[in-house]
């Protein structure tokens, strides 16, 4: 069994009209609900075994914040470029080349990316029809598979979708 948490980035600054869409960081919005949901995670007492990440400023922003609430080491982040405003192909292929850790029965896998490509991807994993995963939005999947290698459109079902709006807050 393997469990995949697809979190798009908090909200970003456009404060900065010449900044690189790369290089845009988390605004103050951003800044308080990735601990928020940083901190719904650690309610579901979740663990991370692998973290991946986009390098984007934002999602790295935001991978690295709830990172710290749920106690994962930084220094373990991956960051994967491909990732970086992926399409839900681009995804799929990410997913499909993480590395197994077969001495865990079930592994718990956070990644971090963009959308529109996160929401597509969502949607096709798990045969849903979300209209959009919200900035620091996070949708939960569970996946009856061995090998990330075998992931496939419709092969997920939904565990839960959160974001930081969600729950009168």
């Amino acid at each position: 069994m393997k469990i995949l948490y697809l979190i798009r980035h908090a909200k970003s600054s456009w404060d900065d009209p010449e900044i690189d869409d790369f290089d845009r960081p988390l605004n103050s919005r951003g800044e308080k609900d990735a601990p928020k949901m940083g901190r719904r995670l650690k309610e579901k007492r979740l663990t991370p075994d692998i973290v991946v990440s986009s390098p984007a400023v934002r999602a790295l922003e935001t991978c690295k914040i709830i990172c710290a609430v749920l106690g994962f080491n930084r220094k373990k982040i991956i960051e994967n470029k491909s990732l970086y405003h992926a399409s839900e192909e681009e995804i799929l292929k990410v997913v499909r080349g993480l590395k197994d850790r077969p001495a865990d029965e079930e592994e718990n896998v956070l990644l971090f990316g963009h959308n529109p490509g996160l929401t597509d991807f969502a949607n096709r994993l798990l045969g849903e029809q979300i209209l959009n995963i919200p900035t620091a939005g996070i949708v939960c999947a569970e996946l009856a598979i061995k090998k990330w290698r075998d992931v496939d459109w419709g092969s997920g079902k939904m565990l839960f979708f959160d974001f930081p709006k969600n729950k009168g807050d």
